[in-house]
């Protein structure tokens, strides 16, 4: 599952696998990142985190966005760093669990057909037209309660797409404002108490852009699969290993986004900083 932001969208310690049995268990979770198309993923990651880039030197920034700026924010989101990062959680995460059954299912022909079509519709949204449309599309699907809406909203449900992605959109959040405090950006009386009151009171609105954002991606996503085929899908979810292998991918990419999060926040206090001077 593609936690998003991948879907996207986990643990068993790693002090628990014998050490003879890493080297194996690390070409095995090599093997299944490429098999969910983390790859794939992680440059798309990076061409949205670039727009969003712009977007914030626009609103934060006295003098906006310029060439310098742009580098910073290209280095924050490298991918191989990115990657790596992802990587090593997730691999941590699954250590000691079934990853033979997820990659049964991922190396399956339901499975990379999944794959594919996540990647392709992550990397579609980026064209702000096809991302209205979408939504546009989830609202009238749930409006109508239609059935391929249910299957979905069950997905949706067994993988706990909402809570998970509200959380780390909120831990993100925090850690931007960290890192605009630590860069000595943010006015006097701002601290962490009063930074993390204001994350909290953003909850609604990220919950309600979460849920229209999890369900115009997926019913966009999944619009070509037959009924059986997801539903393959959410009967691997409910499994301990889908179970399993949906917490890694969130602890993965949650502690990626709180770095990078952070990162921009310094990024940012810097820049307004020195354009204030």
């Amino acid at each position: 599952m593609i936690r998003f932001a991948a879907p996207l969208v986990f643990a068993v310690s790693i002090v628990a696998v014998p050490l003879w049995a890493q080297p194996a268990e690390d070409a095995k979770v090599d093997t299944l990142l490429e098999a969910l198309g983390m790859p794939e993923l992680i440059e798309i990651m990076r061409l949205e985190g670039l727009a969003y880039g712009e977007t914030l030197a626009v609103d934060m920034l006295p003098n906006g966005p310029n060439d310098q700026w742009a580098m910073a924010v290209s280095a924050i989101y490298d991918t191989q760093t990115m990657y790596e990062e992802v990587r090593g959680a997730f691999g941590e995460a699954v250590a000691g669990d079934d990853i033979d059954a997820m990659l049964a299912f991922f190396t399956s022909a339901p499975g990379e057909k999944i794959v594919g079509l996540e990647v392709s519709a992550r990397r579609a949204l980026l064209d702000e037209a096809v991302e209205q449309a979408s939504k546009e599309n989830a609202a009238i699907a749930m409006m109508d309660q239609t059935p391929r809406y249910q299957m979905v909203a069950e997905f949706v449900e067994v993988n706990d797409l909402i809570e998970a992605n509200v959380v780390g959109a909120l831990n993100s959040s925090y850690a931007f404002y960290t890192g605009l405090i630590d860069g000595g950006a943010m006015p006097e009386g701002v601290t962490a108490d009063t930074a993390l009151q204001d994350v909290w009171a953003q909850e609604p609105d990220v919950r309600n852009e979460t849920t229209e954002w999890v369900y115009s991606f997926l019913l966009m996503a999944y619009q070509p699969l037959s009924d059986e085929e997801l539903e393959a899908y959410v009967d691997f979810s409910k499994t301990q290993a889908g179970q399993d292998m949906s917490d890694a991918l969130f602890v993965a990419f949650d502690g990626m986004f709180d770095d990078i999060s952070r990162g921009l926040g310094l990024a940012s206090s810097r820049f307004m900083i020195s354009q204030e001077l």
